[in-house]
């Protein structure tokens, strides 16, 4: 075999992301995902069998025709949006990173810029839109009380959709307003509660009259509504996008929404985009940086001193 195999490192490359990085399932999956369709590219420029691509294969002009064939894609008769498009050259730059890093002579990814994404790529409400959101849930039931805390956690806590789905009853400390959730990589951070959070919180939790461990539980359709178990991403999607409606928003509104949301409302008040990486579990600034730059400060005093000022205690 030829030492410098592409499906060799390939390989080598997602059993590294699982072991020694701890990625997730779904993030390694992506990753192939993505790493495929370049080699498969590759394999019908070159005119090779996939056996036969070399590290060697990945230079600037191939690299270059990728990102022109991924620009003029259509997928549904729409072209892949820029920031879908990068998620295929972070994956590669991800690859040669490592080639690099295990002595690999490759081409290097620094040499491989990220195409700039407009805003208007990233989906973002107003104020207006955010408040008619969670205003939206009629908080007359149990249901009701669980969709406002749930909308109000995330907007607080830049949540990932996963790692608010993880979350257990014993895991918030509503008098500290604060606790640790495991990001992406295992690694673990602290966010932080606003008021309007908590006081949803409690009275979502003191209608709770079960002892299920998650935090966020689905219900049964029944009079009762009695817990089943842990609500998930999918679920929580479908949520979001029906209380959107019911709101009377036009844009699509989904978990990350608010995640973005929330590290604007920070930086549009004055925090810094150290203090937010760290808030959103960010390992590389440079994905904070879709947002601002702005100065260093204390974590904690950032948060209370900047998040949801514009908002009104429920």
């Amino acid at each position: 075999m030829d030492n410098k195999n592409l499906l060799f490192y390939k390989k080598q490359y997602l059993e590294y992301l699982e072991i020694e990085k701890n990625r997730s399932t779904k993030t390694i999956e992506n990753y192939n995902r993505y790493l495929t369709k370049f080699i498969d590219f590759l394999e019908k420029k070159l005119n090779k069998n996939k056996e036969q691509l070399t590290l060697d294969d990945i230079n600037q002009e191939t690299v270059r025709a990728f990102r022109i064939y991924l620009n003029r894609l259509e997928i549904d008769n729409k072209n892949l949006k820029k920031i879908t498009q990068n998620y295929y050259i972070i994956s590669l730059r991800g690859f040669l990173k490592y080639l690099s890093k295990i002595g690999i002579e490759c081409l290097s990814s620094e040499q491989i810029e990220l195409a700039k994404v407009s805003r208007n790529e990233i989906n973002v409400i107003s104020f207006e839109e955010l408040e008619c959101l969670l205003d939206a849930p009629e908080t007359n039931s149990i249901k009701g009380l669980r969709d406002r805390a749930i909308f109000e956690v995330l907007f607080a806590t830049g949540l990932r959709i996963s790692e608010l789905c993880r979350l257990n009853r014993d895991s918030i400390n509503l008098e500290r307003g604060e606790f640790s959730v495991k990001g992406k990589g295992g690694k673990i951070r602290v966010v932080f509660l606003s008021d309007s959070a908590k006081i949803a919180l409690k009275k979502y939790l003191d209608k709770r009259t079960d002892l299920e461990e998650p935090l966020f539980v689905s219900f049964k359709k029944s009079k009762k509504l009695e817990p089943r178990g842990r609500l998930t991403s999918r679920t929580v999607e479908r949520l979001i996008n029906y209380y959107a409606k019911k709101a009377g928003i036009v844009k699509k509104v989904t978990p990350h929404t608010l995640r973005h949301l929330f590290a604007t409302d920070l930086l549009q008040n004055g925090a810094d985009l150290r203090s937010v990486q760290m808030l959103l579990g960010h390992s590389n600034i440079s994905t904070t940086q879709v947002y601002t730059h702005l100065t260093d400060k204390e974590l904690k005093e950032i948060y209370q001193a900047f998040h949801g000022r514009r908002r009104k205690t429920h």
